[in-house]
């Protein structure tokens, strides 16, 4: 089953950056959002969105 959101500590560990830099990707992406009229959670982004900001759009990343 997939998340609808992700959080800041799972974010730092997909991008393999601290917590605090995965908050600033996240505060961007909501504001992002915000600004296409979307209600956002904060300290949480969806994983679609998410996924299409960083991998075009691809729901899963596996390792090669």
């Amino acid at each position: 089953m997939m998340k609808y959101y992700l959080t800041a500590p799972e974010v730092a560990e997909i991008l393999g950056v601290s917590n605090g830099k995965a908050y600033d990707v996240i505060r961007n992406l909501n504001k992002e959002l915000q600004k296409d009229g979307y209600i956002t959670v904060s300290g949480k982004v969806p994983t679609k969105y998410f996924n299409q900001k960083f991998w075009g759009g691809i729901d899963e990343v596996t390792e090669a």
